[in-house]
């Protein structure tokens, strides 16, 4: 008798699906179809067993705000419910700190997760200043037992830090680390900004071209160069145009170990909403494209030149995103998407003709399972994996609407007709969520330790 049987539900893998049940015992998968029972049986019949998703890309801790404005308002616990609601059941967060004091601020974060979260979480130590904190940085984290770390391209800070990039990225790549790198050229932004505001239209309309899409490329391709310099493996961050997914992939032809992500921002929604007149809620970095290149990143994501999806949440209240302050050179970029990614991927991904099941399942949680060092307890049903399972119903419709599990209050997604929602979510062999209810108690959800990354 094991503890939960997921009982006549179809099993998708990025390797293939097949109807099978699913048996579970201490907080694993032990038995995929054959005869088993269990104390408690779960009804899949008619919908698919995924594993559940893991999301790479998240921001739960606050962003440095030295002006003691507005922040992002989830935490572990709103902002792990959310993933859960959405069927995802790994999270990795982003966490700025400052050497020598980097461990410290994420041995803080480490005791949020471990009272707040429902999910699992795995962290990302920013390096907010290479220059300063780089290359002895990496070696004290990779001490303290993490494998990834972050910079901004963005930032006026990485130009300034010269040599200290490549430093950083080899003393990561020798330690089995991956590094990510947020690729808009600070340069490009600066003068487009610049020159917005001179000329009078430093309005928020006006963002996409505060930030063009030449930015995105020209870092693109030098973080390549790095990566090829370095010897470190690269993960590119919220990519939002063909072209620059085919620098990557370029790259990657010649041998060049860069990895992309994009997020649904890029996906669903094009550069027209940003004149609706609350457009400003629509902000991220990078903005949003023409329709065309909405397009082109569907067949990117279709051939395999995108490998994950990662939602970037860095969730706003409406009223923070819609401050008529704030300009092209002065915003809050992000927006919550945790628990509609997986949703939205199927019904505009899949059920749109764009990408076959098990490509979903590969961009949603297998691909960035393997390149975090999580596979294969994450990203797979399979035995001997964690038991992190979404039962997902293919049929059920949804027009995307309150009520939330995010404290953001709103989605960009509003009024979207949605085919396809998780019906019920196991993180580690327990319900997490079910029928439209969270049901794990804070403090269920584990850290978890990424591992040197696994080429794809």
């Amino acid at each position: 008798m094991y503890d939960v049987v997921v009982r006549g539900g179809r099993v998708v893998n990025a390797a293939g699906q097949g109807d099978a049940d699913v048996a579970v015992e201490e907080g694993r998968i032990v038995q995929i179809g054959g005869a088993m029972q269990g104390r408690r049986e779960i009804d899949a019949t008619g919908c698919l067993v995924l594993p559940g998703g893991v999301d790479p890309h998240t921001h739960l801790t606050p962003p440095p705000a030295p002006d003691g404005g507005p922040t992002w308002v989830d935490d572990f616990a709103s902002g792990t419910r959310a993933a859960v609601a959405g069927g995802i059941t790994t999270i990795g967060s982003m966490v700025f700190g400052r050497y020598p004091h980097l461990p410290e601020t994420l041995a803080g974060v480490e005791a949020q997760v471990r009272s707040q979260a429902v999910a699992d979480v795995f962290l990302h130590p920013v390096v907010a200043d290479p220059a300063e904190d780089g290359p002895a940085v990496a070696g004290q984290l990779a001490d303290a037992g993490y494998r990834t770390l972050k910079m901004f391209m963005v930032s006026p800070s990485f130009d300034r830090a010269g040599g200290a990039v490549v430093e950083t990225m080899r003393a990561a790549a020798a330690r089995g680390m991956l590094v990510l790198l947020h690729p808009e050229d600070n340069t490009i932004v600066e003068a487009a900004g610049r020159a917005l505001m001179a000329a009078g239209r430093g309005d928020l309309r006006h963002y996409g071209e505060s930030r063009p899409i030449e930015a995105e490329i020209i870092a693109v391709e030098r973080a390549c160069a790095l990566a090829q310099a370095s010897g470190a493996p690269v993960y590119l961050v919220h990519v939002s145009s063909g072209v620059a997914v085919a620098a990557a992939a370029r790259a990657r032809a010649a041998g060049v170990p860069v990895y992309v992500e994009t997020r649904p921002l890029y996906l669903h929604l094009s550069a027209e909403r940003m004149l609706e007149p609350d457009g400003p809620k629509y902000v991220g970095e990078p903005p949003l494209r023409a329709a065309t290149e909405v397009e082109a990143m569907w067949r990117a994501v279709a051939a395999g030149d995108v490998h994950t999806l990662g939602s970037d949440h860095a969730p706003w209240d409406l009223a923070a995103k819609l401050d008529p302050a704030l300009n092209v050179e002065n915003l809050r970029p992000g927006v919550a998407n945790l628990e509609w990614e997986l949703p939205m991927l199927y019904s505009e991904g899949v059920r749109a003709g764009r990408i076959s099941l098990e490509r979903m399942v590969e961009v949603m949680s297998t691909n960035a399972a393997k390149l975090f060092g999580l596979y294969p307890r994450k990203g797979a049903v399979a035995v001997g994996a964690d038991a992190d399972l979404v039962v997902f119903d293919p049929q059920a419709r949804r027009v995307v609407g309150p009520p939330y599990f995010t404290r953001a209050g709103y989605s960009v997604f509003d009024g979207f007709e949605v085919t396809g929602w998780p019906r019920l979510t196991l993180v580690g062999g327990r319900v997490a969520f079910e029928e439209g209810r969270v049901t794990a108690e804070a403090g269920s959800g584990r850290i978890v330790r990424t591992a040197d990354h696994r080429p794809l």
